[in-house]
């Protein structure tokens, strides 16, 4: 049974869980985020999901070498803490917050106020593109992260994300209604739905071109040498619509995630 790292990647709407063997990923799973789950109850959810991967053990805890976990999530992380503690005592854990060595510098007014996924997606962003480029995340907002030519998280631009755009027209919207997430027919709508889902995806894939080719201009001289990288569990639903968009990679933050652990991780 070889031995495997687990990332926890928490958002604000999903958690995303990622199991490695070496550098490689070979198992993941996405759950809802949800701020009331205990330790207790997080830790039973976790020996589910991993009790089904057939390189682990049944018992929580058999066959993971190390963990590392990043929090949007305060209370959540809390939580993880406890549960590091309790069931994994004896299983080396790197949890993200000030003190932790990223080997990316935050060049920012204040680096406190930066979320640790973000400094996370910059550092994997590095290690597998170089610098400079733009870290496009979508997820319960839309970010846009800049990172130089050397590797210096320099600063980005937060939006509201597509579901949260989604259900505030749903809502505030007198005869609109919440819709299905997809492609419509053709970009101008025939009933109002297919109307919604056409203002939702093309415009969400006009405001990432517009920004990111902003962003470039300020981060290059020539805006063509910036790699623009997408990630999130909505990045799917742009990536055939944006022409600025050069790479995806749906596990950047758990790649990030198996970086820092094997900066603050002695490896003996």
């Amino acid at each position: 049974m070889p031995p495997m790292l687990l990332t926890i990647d928490v958002g604000n709407t999903h958690t995303v869980l990622g199991l490695f063997d070496g550098d490689e990923i070979v198992e993941h799973w996405r759950i809802s985020t949800d701020a009331r789950r205990t330790a207790d109850e997080l830790a039973v959810l976790l020996q589910g999901l991993m009790g089904m991967h057939p390189l682990l053990g049944e018992e929580l805890g058999d066959g993971i070498a190390g963990i590392s976990i990043c929090s949007t999530v305060p209370s959540v992380l809390h939580e993880l803490r406890e549960v590091t503690r309790r069931y994994y005592g004896d299983v080396p854990s790197v949890l993200v917050e000030p003190g932790v060595k990223t080997g990316v510098p935050i060049l920012v007014d204040n680096p406190k106020e930066v979320g640790a996924d973000r400094i996370i997606n910059a550092l994997a962003a590095v290690e597998l593109y170089e610098g400079p480029c733009v870290v496009v995340d979508f997820g319960t907002a839309t970010t846009f992260d800049a990172v130089s030519a050397r590797g210096e998280y320099v600063g980005g631009v937060i939006a509201p994300g597509i579901e949260i755009s989604v259900e505030a027209l749903g809502v505030r919207g007198a005869q609109l209604r919440k819709i299905e997430l997809a492609r419509p027919r053709s970009v101008i709508g025939k009933n109002t739905v297919e109307a919604m889902q056409s203002g939702i995806l093309y415009g969400f894939a006009g405001q990432v071109d517009g920004i990111v080719r902003r962003m470039a201009r300020e981060l290059a001289q020539d805006p063509e040498d910036v790699t623009v990288i997408a990630t999130g569990g909505l990045a799917p639903m742009v990536l055939g619509e944006s022409s600025v968009i050069d790479e995806h990679e749906p596990w950047l933050t758990l790649i990030g995630l198996r970086l820092v652990y094997e900066r603050n991780v002695s490896r003996g």
